[in-house]
C-alpha cells in the first residue's frame, strides 16, 4: 500500500516538476489546466493551448479559452513565426497548424448563435432566403420581405408555371431556408393573402411555432464577391489541386468554407456536375474539386448559383482557407449581405 502511494506522489511530483519546466514560468500551470477542462477541453487540447500560450508568452494563458480574439492572435503569431523560418510549407508545420484550426473551429461552434437555434417563424429576419414547395409543385423561391407580429410577407414566389388560374392563397406549404453561420431549417405554414396584382407584388404567411432544425452547419462558411474559374471535370473521381493555365470558364465566387463553396455562373447548369474552381486567395492560388448540389437558377438574370461541395482538401489548402475564413491577417474582403 505505501509503494503504490509512494509512486503516485513520484508521479504527481514529476507531473509538477514539467509543468513548470515545461511552462518556463512561474504561471500555476495546474490552474490552466483544471480551466480547461471546466471549459470543456480534452487533455490533448489543453496541453496544445499550453504550447501555445507558451510559444507567444501570454501573460494570461487562460484567455485562451473564452477569448477568441486572443486565440486567433496567438495562431496567427505561430503562423508568421513559421513563416519567418521558411517553415510554412513543412509537412509538420501544416500539421500543426491544422491542429491550431480544428481548435478554433470548436471554439467558434460553441458560441451560442450556432447552439441555440430558431424555434418560430416570428425570429426570421428580413432579407432571409427561402424555398418553398407544394405537393407536386415547386420548389419556388422567395425571399422575407417584412415580418410582422401577425405574419411575413414575402417576394412573390418564383419557379416552374404554375396551372392556370392558380393562386397562392389558402394554400398549404411546406418551407425550407438555410440560416447563416447556423442550420437549415423546415416548416409547414398555410398562405394568407396573394397580392399578386399589386405593384410589387407579394404573398402573406402564417407563423409556426413548430421549426424544425434539420441540418446543422458542420464548418464556417463566409460571403464573398471574389473572381474565380470554373473547369468542368469528366467525374469526380478526377480530383486534384493542379494549377490550370488554360482559359476556363469565369465565375463569381459568392462564399466559401473549409468544404465547399457558392459560385455564380451565366446560364443554368444541373446538380450532379464535377467542376473544379480555382482561384486567388490572399497572394495564393486555391484549387477546389467538388461536386453541384443544389442550383438556385435566376431566370430574369439567366445565372445560377451553383451550391458545390468539395471534396476533402489538401491540409495547405484548407489551412489557407481556414486562415480566411477566420480573418486571421485581416486579408477578408468586405461583403454586404
Amino acid at each position: 500500500m505505501w509503494i503504490l502511494f509512494l509512486v503516485v506522489l513520484s508521479l504527481l511530483l514529476s507531473f509538477f516538476v514539467y509543468l513548470r519546466v515545461a511552462g518556463r514560468g512561474s504561471f500555476p500551470w495546474i490552474q490552466f489546466y483544471t480551466k480547461g477542462k471546466e471549459s470543456g477541453f480534452a487533455f490533448r487540447q489543453i496541453n496544445l493551448l499550453r504550447k501555445v500560450a507558451i510559444e507567444t508568452r501570454l501573460d494570461n494563458p487562460t484567455s485562451l479559452f473564452w477569448s477568441i480574439k486572443q486565440l486567433d492572435r496567438s495562431i496567427k503569431e505561430i503562423i508568421l513565426g513559421l513563416r519567418a523560418r521558411n517553415m510554412e510549407e513543412d509537412e509538420e508545420s501544416n500539421r500543426l497548424v491544422t491542429k491550431l484550426l480544428e481548435l478554433r473551429k470548436r471554439v467558434e461552434f460553441d458560441l451560442p448563435r450556432y447552439k441555440l437555434g430558431l424555434k418560430s417563424s416570428r425570429e426570421i429576419t428580413a432579407r432571409q432566403r427561402l424555398k418553398i414547395t407544394l405537393p407536386g409543385l415547386g420548389p419556388f423561391l422567395t425571399m422575407v420581405i417584412e415580418n410582422r407580429h401577425r405574419y411575413f410577407a414575402l417576394s412573390y414566389p418564383q419557379g416552374p408555371k404554375a396551372p392556370e388560374g392558380f393562386s397562392w392563397k389558402g394554400q398549404q406549404i411546406g418551407i425550407h431556408f438555410w440560416r447563416g453561420d447556423d442550420a437549415g431549417y423546415f416548416f409547414k405554414t398555410r398562405v394568407l393573402e396573394d397580392f399578386y396584382d399589386q405593384k410589387y407584388p407579394i404573398i402573406h404567411v402564417a407563423h409556426s411555432d413548430d421549426v424544425m432544425r434539420t441540418q446543422q452547419r458542420k464548418s464556417v462558411r463566409v460571403p464573398m464577391n471574389h473572381a474565380a474559374t470554373i473547369y468542368p471535370l469528366k467525374s469526380i473521381d478526377a480530383a486534384n489541386e493542379i494549377v490550370e493555365q488554360s482559359t476556363g470558364l469565369r465565375c463569381r465566387l459568392k462564399d466559401i468554407s473549409e468544404d465547399g463553396a457558392a459560385v455564380m455562373v451565366g446560364g443554368r447548369t444541373k446538380v450532379g456536375l464535377p467542376l473544379k474552381i480555382q482561384f486567388n486567395l490572399a497572394e495564393k492560388i486555391i484549387v477546389m474539386c467538388g461536386v453541384v448540389k443544389g442550383v438556385n437558377y435566376n431566370r430574369n438574370k439567366n445565372v445560377s448559383l451553383l451550391h458545390i461541395q468539395a471534396v476533402p482538401l489538401s491540409i495547405r489548402a484548407r489551412n489557407y482557407i481556414l486562415a480566411y475564413v477566420y480573418n486571421l491577417f485581416g486579408e477578408r474582403e468586405k461583403v454586404k449581405v
